[in-house]
């Protein structure tokens, strides 16, 4: 979890990197940002013709701030590299790519999105960080890999199922009560200790309402996107919508 300071630091840091751009007259890119981080810094560096969002495809979690010199250049330094992978007989996971990712002691603002699909892993870095990683990230879980970079920009398929819960009132509280299968007192505890994000901004008083699109995270249950309240129960409980990723 990122403190204030440690926003303060990159925001400094990207009116840094918008100044070289502008001095130098090229384009310059930050590293790959969280979405909390996006969330906080696009107050303040709005996307514009000058200044873009960027993780290799449209929907990525983890983007770069990208400072263009002209606004009809849309150049990026993001490639995507794959491996092919046989997991009839071992198989990875998530928690395993990232890992093998963090023993070869680079950061993890290095690398953008990555996924597995049933044959293969995909994985979004910078064309600077792309040549380490194709020589280095060679096992994973004691499988063999071996990445090459991709002349196209595959887009991660984020799976989702729809549920329906029932929650006291539109109050944040109420709904991560619902959510979480907790009591009203612990899910304000939850929100009062920085556990619960809504659209990847950590909350801090548990009042707040709940509007359509909201995309909420709850740390150690999950992430879902609010559609709404569909109707009300017979004891004057209310419905709610989601779309919870699975």
């Amino acid at each position: 979890m990122n403190n204030l300071s440690d926003f303060e630091a990159l925001v400094a840091h990207l009116y840094d990197l918008e100044e070289k751009s502008i001095r130098w007259h090229k384009n310059i890119s930050s590293s790959f940002l969280s979405e909390e981080e996006q969330a906080y810094v696009q107050k303040i560096f709005s996307p514009s013709k000058f200044i873009k969002y960027d993780g290799g495809y449209p929907d990525a979690r983890k983007k770069k701030v990208i400072f263009l010199h002209g606004k009809e250049d849309d150049l990026s330094d993001i490639v995507c590299l794959k491996a092919e992978i046989d997991q009839r007989f071992r198989k990875i996971g998530h928690r395993d790519v990232y890992g093998a990712i963090m023993n070869l002691q680079i950061t993890k603002e290095s690398f953008g999105d990555f996924w597995i699909e049933d044959n293969a892993i995909y994985l979004y870095t910078s064309i600077d960080m792309a040549p380490f990683l194709m020589d280095h990230l060679l096992r994973i879980n004691q499988l063999t890999v071996s990445f090459y970079q991709l002349d196209t920009y595959p887009s991660q398929v984020f799976k989702t199922k729809e549920i329906s819960v029932v929650v006291a009132s539109e109050r944040i509280d109420a709904i991560v009560s619902g959510l979480a299968h907790l009591s009203r007192s612990e899910a304000k505890e939850m929100i009062r200790k920085g556990y619960v994000q809504v659209n990847h901004i950590e909350l801090e008083e548990p009042d707040k309402i709940c509007n359509n699109g909201s995309v909420i995270s709850i740390r150690g249950t999950g992430r879902f996107t609010f559609l709404g309240f569909s109707r009300k129960t017979r004891n004057g409980r209310i419905v709610a919508e989601f779309l919870q990723n699975i």
